[in-house]
């Protein structure tokens, strides 16, 4: 538990001295989302063609973070708001096993969604930070990050935690998945 908590210190306190030179030169416009391939909650597999043809908001998270667990009931009010939009919603759970996240997430929120598994760290590749920063370090996962991705598989939208203007209600990502909707 020590262990944890000292990761989510010295999380929150790099984040936002990272995030302030970083998130303007961070223009995701137009990139294709990298494909990936991972398991859900109840073992299935789940790809990045699943979503093709349709929007898709793609939330990283952990257990353990507060700005992921914040963001959650705002999470399932988009996917229930827009679900007959042809929008998606999923959350990519980074390197915790199933049954933590049954218990810690999935039940409590009790999401209509699918919650995917990145247990061992593999498909850090869905959110590329290394084409945004290329300093950042190529084992690191940028936690509550959201992503939306166009009908054509486009990144269109990406958020990265900013813990100064934390945007809980997912405002921002609404703003542009509206605007993205109204020009079809």
């Amino acid at each position: 538990m020590n262990y944890k908590i000292s990761i989510l210190v010295l999380y929150l306190i790099s984040l936002p001295l990272w995030a302030q030179g970083q998130t303007e030169s961070m223009d995701s416009k137009g990139m294709e989302l990298p494909d990936f391939t991972l398991v859900d909650l109840e073992g299935n597999t789940i790809s990045s063609e699943d979503f093709k043809g349709g929007y898709l908001v793609i939330h990283i998270a952990t257990t353990w973070c507060p700005f992921c667990n914040a963001e959650a009931p705002y999470l399932e009010e988009l996917a229930q708001n827009y679900r007959n939009k042809n929008v998606k919603v999923l959350i990519i759970d980074v390197k915790e096993p199933a049954s933590l996240v049954k218990r810690k997430t999935a039940r409590p929120f009790q999401f209509s969604f699918p919650v995917i598994l990145d247990e061992d760290g593999t498909g850090r590749q869905v959110l590329p930070l290394r084409t945004y920063c290329p300093t950042w370090p190529g084992d690191e996962v940028m936690l509550a990050s959201n992503i939306l991705v166009d009908l054509e598989g486009n990144i269109q939208y990406m958020s990265l935690l900013d813990s100064k203007n934390f945007d809980a209600k997912l405002l921002g990502l609404k703003a542009k998945l509206d605007e993205l909707l109204s020009e079809n």
